[in-house]
């Protein structure tokens, strides 16, 4: 049996199950038939052990002085960094490199810390394995509440954190600080006439004490539209449909100021608020159209007996004035011959009459003279 083993391997020399002693490169010739094995591996990064326990190869001094072991304690990992850079993350308690073309370093990490960035440059952070750490991206208008087992830490603002997860469940909960609109719709209320109406509300708010909140409140956003909710229904009622109708500002500054009233129990501020919609029964609506239509036909002919009224009496005025003047009537008789004149194509002039004689037969309009 001939072996070649090149520059950047190495052999085990096995002879009857047993290991002998590392072989380097070369050209090398046993018998088999003699119990003789070359078990070939790369010499570069992790040790191939090819089922030798390592106790046994690391007696062999020609493999010890090749080879770098990585041993870490229960409550650390390590970075391995190749001829200076950086290569993996190393989590096994021993791990053996090939120390012969390559140069092995590690950087142990102590995981016990609970802020990443106090045993780990910033570079490393999103290269470790998800498993052991956590990520908290806290957005711009929020800001979240850190814990520790359950145990409230301390406020995360704006920014992104890391935290390793050996030794304690790190969880973090995040609120959005900013204006938020709670839309409370479909309310169905009987007013005090007894109609049957809808009503859709808007309001905005926003959370002023997130660590008390999350204390006493679970799910402020249905809170607060359930107080909106009884707002509406106790005070509402009380209202005509003509007076709801007549009234949608008051009532919904009103509704307003009752929820501000129990903002301090929520945690939040109530900011805006009022009536959106107040939606009718069909019934009601097509009685109200005919209502609206017959006022709009009346205002119509209202419009239209004054503006019949006032071309009369401006007729008139003009009549007068041109019965007192008689020259006004001239200069009027002009216009209107004029306005004709505009019209003809031609026109023929015979004599023995003026002008305007002919065109007043023409157009059957009476001259009289001044």
């Amino acid at each position: 049996m001939q072996v070649m083993i090149k520059d950047q391997e190495c052999g085990y020399l096995i002879k009857n199950g047993r290991f002998q002693k590392l072989l380097l490169a070369g050209k090398y010739t046993y018998f088999k038939r003699l119990g003789y094995e070359v078990l070939v591996v790369p010499m570069k990064g992790q040790v191939k052990t090819q089922d030798i326990p390592m106790e046994v190869l690391l007696k062999c001094p020609e493999f010890a002085s090749r080879v770098v072991k990585a041993e870490l304690p229960d409550t650390s990992i390590a970075l391995r960094f190749v001829n200076g850079a950086y290569r993996e993350v190393l989590t096994a308690a021993e791990t053996y490199f090939w120390n012969v073309f390559e140069k092995n370093e590690f950087q142990i990490v102590d995981i016990t810390k609970k802020y990443m960035e106090e045993s780990l440059p910033r570079m490393y952070l999103d290269l470790m394995p998800a498993k052991y750490y956590k990520k908290i991206t806290i957005k711009d208008g929020e800001t979240g509440l850190l814990y520790f087992d359950n145990r409230l830490q301390k406020h995360l603002e704006t920014g992104t954190y890391y935290f390793w997860n050996y030794g304690a469940e790190v969880t973090c909960k995040i609120f959005n600080m900013k204006q938020q609109q709670l839309e409370i719709n479909g309310q169905e209320i009987l007013t005090s006439d007894k109609v049957g109406v809808r009503l859709n509300m808007i309001c905005t708010y926003r959370i002023t004490d997130p660590e008390k909140l999350v204390q006493k409140i679970d799910g402020v956003a249905s809170q607060l539209y359930t107080c909106a909710q009884l707002v509406i229904r106790e005070y509402v009622g009380r209202f005509r449909l003509d007076e709801l109708l007549a009234q949608k500002e008051e009532i919904g500054h009103y509704i307003l100021e009752k929820m501000k009233e129990h903002q301090e129990e929520l945690c939040v501020e109530v900011i805006t608020g009022g009536i959106k919609d107040i939606i009718l029964p069909g019934e009601i609506r097509e009685i109200m159209n005919t209502v609206l239509i017959a006022e709009k036909r009346a205002q119509a002919n209202v419009i239209m007996r004054r503006e019949e009224v006032a071309s009369t009496r401006s007729l008139l005025n003009t009549a007068k004035l041109m019965d007192e003047n008689k020259t006004l009537f001239k200069l009027k008789e002009l216009e209107y011959l004029e306005k004709i004149c505009d019209k003809v194509g031609n026109i023929s002039i015979n004599g023995g009459k003026g002008v305007l004689e002919q065109l007043a037969e023409l157009t059957g309009v009476p001259r009289t003279d001044g």
